[in-house]
């Protein structure tokens, strides 16, 4: 049992890239990047990490599922070496960047669930 404990729940890369476009297919905008980067989980299968470089901080936000068997998702603010001083457009900027990956956030944690009830009618 241990080893499903280092183990999220399996979203594939290609799964997550899908569900990251139909998020923006959605019309979603945003001023950074946002990719979904290949990741391994401690079984060596695909899971896939969606990460979100913000352009008003220079700082990325990094998505995916709490653990194993977890219906819930975080996300990561990667650390600052420095403080970050800001203008209050580039501050209203940056909140709305964080509103952004917040609302992806939880549009990943939906799809999520939405994807474990279906569970069993997938096509593999």
């Amino acid at each position: 049992m241990e080893q499903l404990e280092d183990s999220p729940p399996r979203r594939s890369g290609q799964q997550l890239r899908e569900w990251v476009q139909e998020f923006r297919d959605q019309g979603h905008l945003f001023a950074g990047t946002l990719k979904v980067i290949d990741q391994e989980d401690a079984d060596s299968q695909d899971t896939g990490l969606v990460v979100m470089r913000l352009m008003n901080a220079k700082a990325s936000i990094y998505m995916q599922p709490k653990g194993y068997d977890e219906p819930l998702w975080e996300a990561t603010l990667t650390g600052r070496p420095e403080e970050l001083t800001l203008s209050p457009h580039d501050m209203a900027s940056l909140a709305a960047e964080l509103v952004v990956a917040g609302n992806l956030c939880s549009f990943l944690q939906w799809k999520s669930l939405e994807w474990d009830r279906e569970s069993g009618t997938h096509k593999e």
